[in-house]
């Protein structure tokens, strides 16, 4: 928007007022839906067969967490899929209902009244509803030398970095379902895996317990973490520690260390009821936030279980609930 100026006592006063966003004016969303992963998709899916104008806003690309797992065994209908295979369906079924999918990094939430205003990188919107489906990112270590070998040494992703390690020796770091996954696709890739918990016995799934004690690739040390990446001008491995004696410390040449310690979920942007960890906390049934119309599904909230199912469930949740929203918001009844 622009003012160009006007004439007044012989004097032409110019103004050049430009505002960094842009607004869509005169057009009110039902739901906005921020991100494209399992939990996000489903509420597009939801949102649109219930007549609602939705579009989703994705930072990155979509699919979330999901596209960095090289094997799905626990989604029903599809016994052995992968995960950018399982997504890519996912976005099919959401464009078959001609739901835009936008590029944009949601900054922050506004509530304006009974509505809110989305705020993106360059863009703002008006909408009577938000479902927050943001996800969340890999927890790091936080030790020295982690982020000086992000990408040549240190890895997120087995999938992604998996064959640059081929018929070497890596290290995975973490007992849960992820590093237990990911160490089991790496027994297709590299030479040795050593799995490294803090605790004396895994988190994983017992299934998958199993698979990784019974391969012999793959060999445990318990009750340790990781105190150092090591290397100057290049990975040189990983210092080990022990938990129970901190005085025993061990250094492990690994060609790679892959971590699977948790993960931390993408709110920053909003201004609800949070725990300490920066989860969302939702109504039990509803999954509304603190903030009424903003709902969150998925990874991003406070939940007892994160898998693509729940993740599936929470979606079409929120989006059952933020459409009875809608209908009290036009109906006069809010």
């Amino acid at each position: 928007m622009r003012a160009k100026g006007f004439s007044a006592q012989g004097f032409n006063i110019i103004f050049d007022w430009t505002f960094e966003y842009r607004t869509e004016e005169l057009k009110m969303h039902d739901v906005i839906i921020i991100g494209g992963g399992a939990a996000g998709l489903t509420a597009a899916i939801y949102a649109v067969r219930a007549g609602m104008n939705v579009f989703i806003l994705e930072k990155m690309g979509v699919g979330g967490q999901i596209i960095l797992t090289d094997t799905v065994e626990n989604y029903p209908g599809f016994p052995l899929i992968s995960g950018p295979d399982l997504m890519e369906r996912f976005e099919e079924h959401v464009k078959k209902f001609g739901v835009e999918i936008k590029y944009e990094e949601v900054k922050d939430i506004r509530s304006n009244g009974n509505t809110h205003i989305v705020v993106t990188d360059d863009q703002e919107y008006e909408t009577i509803c938000v479902i927050v489906a943001s996800g969340s990112q890999p927890r790091k270590l936080r030790v020295p030398g982690e982020d000086k070998f992000i990408g040549r040494g240190v890895s997120y992703c087995a999938v992604c970095d998996g064959p640059f390690y081929r018929d070497k020796e890596v290290a995975v770091i973490g007992g849960g379902d992820a590093a237990i996954k990911e160490s089991l696709y790496l027994t297709q890739i590299v030479k040795k895996i050593t799995v490294i918990h803090r605790r004396d016995q895994l988190r994983a799934e017992k299934i998958l317990q199993e698979q990784a004690f019974s391969n012999p690739k793959v060999d445990f040390i318990w009750n340790h973490v990781v105190e150092s990446v090591d290397g100057e001008d290049a990975f040189k491995g990983i210092t080990i520690q022990n938990v129970q004696k901190l005085d025993q410390k061990k250094k492990l040449d690994v060609g790679g260390v892959f971590v699977y310690i948790g993960h931390i979920p993408n709110t920053k942007f909003i201004n609800v009821d949070k725990t300490s960890n920066g989860l969302i906390l939702t109504h039990p049934c509803t999954l509304e936030t603190s903030a009424r119309g903003i709902f969150a599904a998925g990874d991003c909230r406070d939940t007892c279980l994160r898998q693509i199912a729940t993740c599936v469930g929470d979606g079409a949740i929120a989006a059952f609930n933020a459409g009875e929203y809608v209908e009290k918001f036009k109906s006069g009844h809010l």
